[in-house]
């Protein structure tokens, strides 16, 4: 038989162990001492098992108690996440619906004018690049948003489509733009040029390519 050693530290484990056991096996009472008690305290002996069964079913019940209440702050705490998750989206969501563009601001210009000068028709012989200009009101200050253009060509095909994300805004009036460069094999004719927040429209402007 190979002699089992055990390392000090595992030795102090088993010695803590055997305490533990040791004092366990102190605090129970076996059958004939709860008979014993029990006679001493003039009460019959013959209802020790159903006692027990009583103490058992009592003991079970308890712990289903103690189960099912941290289910119900489980549950509860779910609840109040779901519900505060909710309430952020809701409000970040009305954040978003609360921008417009201002009409009045929102124009096609060339890079050289800086939009100074509203431009309507684009000669596209000179290969220009056009500047959707825009001014946003009731912008997000401290966020970012994420916005987007369709350039809509004659046959209503979207012939370019821009996707972008600002600066940080740090006020509530927010000039944005997005922009497309015209070639001499850009359709002629009316186009029109639109700006999103994701799915919505906030602004639009018809312009005439020759």
């Amino acid at each position: 038989m190979t002699e089992e050693r055990l390392t000090q530290a595992q030795f102090t484990q088993l010695v803590a162990e055997v305490e533990q056991l040791s004092r366990q096996r102190d605090e129970e009472i076996d059958r004939e001492q709860m008979e014993q008690i029990l006679q001493e305290l003039n009460l019959p002996t013959d209802l020790v098992d159903e006692a027990m069964m009583q103490l058992r079913r009592r003991e079970a019940l308890a712990l289903e108690e103690k189960r099912n209440k941290l289910i119900s702050v489980g549950v509860l705490g779910l609840l109040v996440v779901i519900a505060a998750s909710f309430l952020w989206f809701q409000t970040q969501k009305q954040v978003l619906n609360n921008v417009y563009a201002n009409s009045g601001q929102s124009q096609l210009t060339l890079e050289t004018n800086s939009g100074i000068e509203m431009l309507i028709v684009v000669d596209s012989q000179q290969n220009p690049e056009v500047f959707y200009r825009v001014t946003l009101q009731d912008a997000p200050v401290g966020k970012k948003l994420s916005l987007g253009c369709k350039w809509i060509n004659p046959n209503g095909e979207i012939s370019h489509q821009n996707s972008y994300q600002t600066k940080e805004i740090n006020r509530e009036i927010w000039p944005t733009y997005c922009r497309y460069q015209f070639n001499p094999v850009s359709p002629a004719g009316n186009w029109q040029v639109e700006m999103y927040l994701g799915d919505r429209l906030l602004s639009q402007t018809e312009f005439t390519v020759k």
